[in-house]
């Protein structure tokens, strides 16, 4: 499933193409995807000119002239397609329509976005842009993990007296937004705590340490997607997907890559999911 960076590379791409431009058509394709999609969305989009693109967690918020805001989840295997305007040095045409081409939208100038999701655990709803806060998928969020309001004072007092494991801990969007099971993984094995540590037991200067990890990690695939976009390559115009190299995850068996640490990533299963970091190293 996408993660924040994803997302995030997602909204970069379409900005461009979006931005104060006026959706002159939309098509609907279903009237669901993981949940109904909104009454009259067609009608709702078509005439409205696009303000801003911005993301809270995994969701891409696109506030419209209406005063509505269109929320969109990737799932699990939704994609944006765009065509019809230059996406780094390319110009794609408009593709032939494909089986799960759920949601299309024109613009003027030319462009189009498709939103194709084969499994359709994607989803989108509109709702007014002064209560997007209050959204049922946007309330309760915690703090963006790049922001001001996530710091080691805070995330040292949600951990406080946690029995959960600092992982399940960081995967809750309750106490951060927008974190996935990459990007744990690469910022524990960054900070050198074990994934299987329980949260409330992590010392402060621990926990002080693994916030900038977090920082860090998230910045380097966000700066790492950007640059996808800057040459971008793919034939369709699909957004969001970029080559990063990581330390631990996914890399079950191989030498850890920390400075003087002679041991090799494990994986295990949480919850789950899949669980890589260096046991040597990561205590």
């Amino acid at each position: 499933m996408p993660e924040l960076p994803e997302v995030e590379t997602v909204r970069r791409g379409l900005t461009p193409a979006m931005e104060g431009r006026r959706i002159v058509a939309t098509r609907v394709n279903r009237p669901d995807l993981r949940w109904p999609l909104p009454e009259r969305m067609a009608e709702r989009l078509t005439g409205a000119q696009v303000l801003r693109l911005g993301r809270r967690s995994k969701y891409i918020l696109v506030d419209l002239s209406t005063g509505e805001t269109l929320i969109l989840h990737l799932g699990m295997s939704g994609r944006v397609l765009i065509s019809g305007v230059a996406l780094g040095q390319f110009v794609h045409p408009h593709p032939a329509p494909q089986k799960h081409d759920h949601v299309v939208i024109e613009l003027e100038g030319g462009a189009r976005v498709t939103f194709n999701d084969p499994r359709r655990f994607g989803a989108m709803d509109l709702t007014p842009t002064e209560a997007v806060a209050d959204h049922r998928l946007l309330a309760g969020l915690g703090p963006e993990p790049l922001g001001n309001g996530f710091d080691e004072t805070y995330l040292a007092g949600r951990l406080k007296g946690r029995q959960t494991p600092i992982k399940a801990a960081l995967l809750d969007q309750h106490v951060v937004a927008g974190l996935g099971n990459i990007y744990v993984c690469e910022a524990l094995h960054r900070a050198g705590i074990s994934p299987l540590r329980k949260a409330g037991r992590i010392a402060a200067a621990r926990v002080a340490a693994l916030v900038p990890a977090i920082r860090t990690v998230l910045s380097e695939a966000i700066e790492a997607g950007g640059s996808s976009l800057k040459d971008y390559r793919q034939a369709d115009g699909e957004l969001g997907y970029f080559q990063h190299n990581f330390r631990a995850y996914g890399r079950e068996g191989a030498p850890c890559p920390s400075p003087g640490c002679a041991g090799r990533i494990h994986r295990v299963v949480q919850s789950g999911r899949s669980t890589f970091y260096c046991p040597q190293c990561q205590r």
